[in-house]
């Protein structure tokens, strides 16, 4: 193992090579070619057997569920509902590969801010644990199409609890002015508790609260708590209801560079449980079932992908000082991260040793684009040269899972790595997998 920022299983060779899962990266990018996503499946299945540990113990346990949004293929929807974790899916597509892989529908939530008329029938048929619901709108269109079915929809209430979680604008999701949830503060929240009592389609099975993602400490988590505490004392006091359900949603943090550090999974499971039990206590309301949802912190550290640098040159940016650019086979179609949250990475070159000086370096990709990033700030040795094999560290979550075709560019291969041996989970798309859609081509 090199650090907390790597796979589990890697390990730096002599020759300077890279050894993923047991399997030389070299070899590996020769067999399937680059850009090529490699998963460490024992450091996926660990992380997951961590969470159920951590957080199913004790007087008031909570149930696990992978956000599968972060990064999902069949077989990682196996290998984490094998440790025990439930699936939520975001999607009719995140749907179809969870019960694809196996999973059973009482153990798949499904979240969305927009779920379309197919994706609710789809969830109702399929039997799903909950639908998460986001709006007074979508509340009514759960109802009515439970109703045309002559069934019940199993519902939690995504409530807004008003905290600024200390993370990216565009990833913190407990704020008042953003798109998700309903509201404490503004009435909303309540309305929307009226409204599924009054709705006999609607089982309402309790409140959901996600604060945002890449958090690093419990503070968050304690602020928003509290309020939801205290919203669901309310609705016991005016209401007679009784949630029989929170979730507190996912977006615990992993290190992506030095100087990362997240609490690790014990303690903020401790920390959660305690928050929950306290601030329950104190609202005079009984604990309910507890669930929490985490996906970039199981599978996001598993992931390396590996690049073959094509073009390098020196940019004077200024009198005194020069930048390195590295231009490698992938970029923002593989990667979007560094350009929609300017998301810091560790990268290594993993074919050789070298004794070059390193100096200030970019890593970018072979778009039309000036914010094609991938690494933005990074120092590798001046003679990196075109066929070097370059590893990016820490890109299992959201890299895949938001890759695109931007300019007609084949989306990679993903494959497994373990005790040596690998497999394709997903297969390199190729130029006929694009035409296949062209009805003209």
């Amino acid at each position: 193992m090199i650090d907390a920022i790597w796979p589990r299983h890697a390990e730096r060779l002599p020759d300077g090579g890279l050894r993923l899962g047991g399997c030389d990266a070299r070899s590996l990018a020769a067999q399937y070619g680059t850009p090529l996503f490699v998963v460490d499946e024992l450091d996926v299945r660990s992380r997951a057997a961590e969470y159920k540990a951590a957080y199913d113990h004790g007087d008031h346990p909570f149930e696990v569920f992978y956000a599968s949004k972060a990064f999902l293929t069949v077989a990682i929807a196996r290998w984490v509902h094998g440790a025990g974790l439930g699936i939520d899916v975001a999607t009719g597509g995140e749907l179809a590969v969870a019960l694809r892989a196996g999973i059973p529908g009482e153990q798949i939530v499904m979240h969305g801010n927009n779920k379309s008329r197919a994706e609710i029938e789809a969830a109702l048929e399929h039997g799903l644990r909950a639908l998460v619901c986001d709006s007074l709108d979508e509340l009514a269109r759960i109802g009515s199409i439970a109703a045309e079915r002559g069934l019940v929809a199993p519902v939690m209430l995504r409530l807004t609890a008003g905290v600024e979680a200390h993370t990216h604008e565009a990833i913190a999701t407990a704020h008042e002015d953003q798109k998700f949830g309903l509201s404490i503060a503004t009435g909303m929240a309540a309305k929307a508790v009226d409204q599924a009592l009054g709705d006999p389609h609607i089982d309402l099975r309790g409140f959901h609260s996600h604060i945002g993602s890449q958090i690093f400490d419990a503070d968050g988590f304690e602020i928003a708590a509290h309020r939801v505490a205290l919203f669901m004392a309310d609705m016991a006091r005016t209401r007679g209801y009784v949630a029989d359900a929170l979730d507190l949603g996912g977006g615990m943090g992993i290190p992506y560079v030095d100087g990362d550090d997240p609490l690790d999974v014990a303690e903020m499971a401790h920390r959660l449980r305690a928050i929950v039990v306290r601030e329950c206590s104190s609202a005079g309301i009984a604990v309910p079932r507890l669930s929490v949802e985490p996906g970039r912190a199981i599978v996001g550290s598993s992931t390396v992908t590996l690049y073959e640098v094509g073009v390098v040159k020196q940019v004077q940016v200024s009198d005194d000082f020069v930048r390195q650019y590295v231009a490698v086979d992938g970029g923002m179609s593989d990667n979007i991260r560094t350009a929609l949250y300017n998301a810091d990475y560790t990268a290594a070159l993993a074919n050789r040793v070298s004794h070059a000086t390193a100096v200030p370096s970019r890593v970018v990709g072979k778009h039309c684009e000036s914010g094609d990033i991938v690494v933005n700030n990074l120092q590798l040795p001046t003679d990196v040269r075109a066929g070097d094999l370059l590893a990016v560290a820490t890109t299992g979550a959201y890299c895949w899972s938001m890759a695109s075709n931007y300019n007609n560019l084949p989306r990679p291969a993903v494959i497994a790595v373990r005790d040596g041996a690998s497999r394709v989970l997903i297969r390199r798309e190729t130029a006929e997998d694009l035409l296949a859609r062209d009805q003209d081509a």
